[in-house]
């Protein structure tokens, strides 16, 4: 997959090692996640979820990308092509930059990201979030995702999954 596909208004690109203060300072703006889904973030933790997989999935379909405004790291997403089914693509994480949000820039990420993936085949698009948040939970919902009934365990949270259909 092109990750520049996956938004025409921001420079789409795979996070690297070298990311990884970037990304930490992003993250650590966002307490309130933490709150719902702890651990808090260390430049450690994401290191691991850098290469974190679900299960029985391969790691050339695994994209923790990032989308710049200019040099400036907006958001981060974590994508998983082809899981659980070849017709999804799963949302591990998405997180915007704090000064980036409720202006519309994340729902313009992920409506971008949406389109591109149906173009290239996909037809639904999953994603879990840590019950209770109410920030993570309205902003899934106003994009479309809607509760599949299924809830695991997050270890220490409850994950409710939810999915919209593509286009």
């Amino acid at each position: 997959m092109k990750v520049e596909a996956l938004s025409t208004h921001f420079a789409v690109r795979k996070l690297l090692e070298e990311d990884i203060g970037a990304i930490y300072s992003l993250s650590k703006g966002n307490p309130l996640f933490y709150r719902y889904c702890p651990p808090f973030v260390t430049e450690k933790s994401i290191r691991a979820d850098m290469r974190a997989l679900p299960p029985h999935t391969a790691g050339e379909n695994k994209y923790y990308i990032g989308f710049f405004n200019g040099e400036i790291l907006i958001a981060v997403m974590d994508l998983i092509l082809g899981y659980p089914d070849g017709k999804t693509a799963f949302i591990g994480l998405f997180m915007m930059e704090k000064a980036y949000q409720g202006r519309g820039t994340g729902t313009q990420i992920i409506t971008e990201c949406a389109e591109s993936l149906y173009r290239q085949g996909f037809r639904r698009l999953c994603l879990g979030f840590a019950k209770g948040n109410p920030q993570s939970e309205a902003f899934w919902r106003k994009n479309g995702f809607l509760p599949t009934g299924v809830e695991t365990d997050g270890g220490g949270y409850t994950i409710v999954v939810m999915e919209k259909s593509l286009p």
